[in-house]
């Protein structure tokens, strides 16, 4: 898949050329008024301090964008000035994402978004997503339509594919709440209707030591602003997330998870995201290292590699210590310094 990306960002860019070009001046001209226009009700949006305010720019700003998008060939135009919008395209063009965050205050927030769908003739085909997370009890469990999404910023598409069937893997932020914060994962795809269905079966953990049954998506909460990874690396062909522990030895609390630096992992295989556990293992050969640097210093351990104890290692350890801590516990004493005469 990684070899493909090049040749799916170059056929982008011809189809947006050849559809740009396709543009007149009149419909540009109203595109960039209608840009300006959305560009100000979106900072308003985030910015206005009362939630009256935002909500009132947010209803502004979604017409203003169906509006704009009714313009023909809009779906080539990237609007790239309304910023604190998510305008995400499929890696093979044939729809995008718009997401956004509303905040109503600290405690509560909802996410807004539409898939426009890529149309021969350049009319709006726009399919709006109403976000449902609040009605949610176990939102990793279900499949969803689009009217009974699980709302999300999306940050990154890529897409995968099995029998034949294309696979748009959704990576997503949701700030969630005053304590903690959310990323998502969640699985695309389109039914015979060509509406757009989430999640499915799709993350396994037959791998793990501990099975437990497929999730429909995932998620990490965590504590608010702290820095946590859940991304596709098209380098390594997988996706790559941080692994969580609780800071303050409270797991059940998501509030207090952060990253302790080691990484989990979802590879694709047979339509499905399977789980690793333990993303990198890292050994090293001590027969195969570098010849100017040397061995890397390593101590004596007391468990060998499978963690069983060497019990005569441990007393000898133990008797070593003894030895030091006696002589280090006896003050040195001063030579005698000898009598002459004067």
């Amino acid at each position: 898949m990684k070899k493909t990306l090049p040749f799916l960002l170059l056929a982008f860019l011809l189809i947006a050329g050849n559809a740009s070009a396709q543009i007149t001046t009149a419909d540009k001209r109203i595109l960039k008024a209608k840009e300006d226009s959305l560009s100000k009700y979106s900072q308003f949006l985030v910015m206005d301090s009362m939630t009256a305010g935002r909500m009132i720019n947010d209803s502004i700003f979604t017409r203003a964008l169906v509006r704009s998008l009714q313009v023909k060939n809009s779906f080539y135009y990237p609007f790239d000035s309304v910023m604190g919008v998510s305008k995400i395209y499929a890696p093979d063009s044939s729809f995008r994402i718009f997401t956004w965050n509303l905040q109503f205050d600290d405690y509560y927030s909802r996410q807004k978004g539409a898939i426009q769908m890529r149309t021969a003739d350049g009319s709006l085909k726009l399919k709006p997503l109403q976000d449902v997370s609040e009605f949610s009890e176990n939102p990793e469990d279900s499949l969803r339509d689009r009217l009974h999404w699980i709302g999300a910023v999306y940050y990154n598409i890529i897409k995968t594919q099995f029998n034949g069937k294309n696979y748009y893997t959704l990576f997503g932020f949701d700030p969630n709440g005053v304590r903690s914060s959310k990323k998502w994962i969640d699985v695309l795809t389109f039914d015979a209707k060509q509406e757009p269905v989430f999640g499915g079966p799709y993350f396994t953990f037959e791998k793990d030591s501990v099975k437990r049954k497929p999730a429909h998506r995932i998620s990490l909460e965590y504590k608010k602003d702290a820095r946590v990874l859940l991304n596709y690396v098209p380098d390594l062909n997988i996706i790559l997330a941080d692994h969580l522990v609780s800071e303050s030895d409270e797991p059940e609390n998501a509030w207090t998870l952060v990253p302790d630096g080691d990484n989990e992992a979802y590879k694709w295989e047979n339509g499905k995201w399977v789980h690793i556990d333990k993303a990198f293992d890292f050994e090293i050969d001590m027969n195969n290292v570098d010849p100017y640097l040397g061995k890397p210093p390593m101590g004596d351990p007391i468990l060998d590699r499978q963690g069983n104890t060497n019990e005569q290692k441990l007393q000898d350890k133990s008797e070593k210590n003894r030895q030091s801590e006696k002589k280090t516990s006896t003050p040195p004493v001063p030579p005698v310094k000898k009598k002459t005469k004067g």
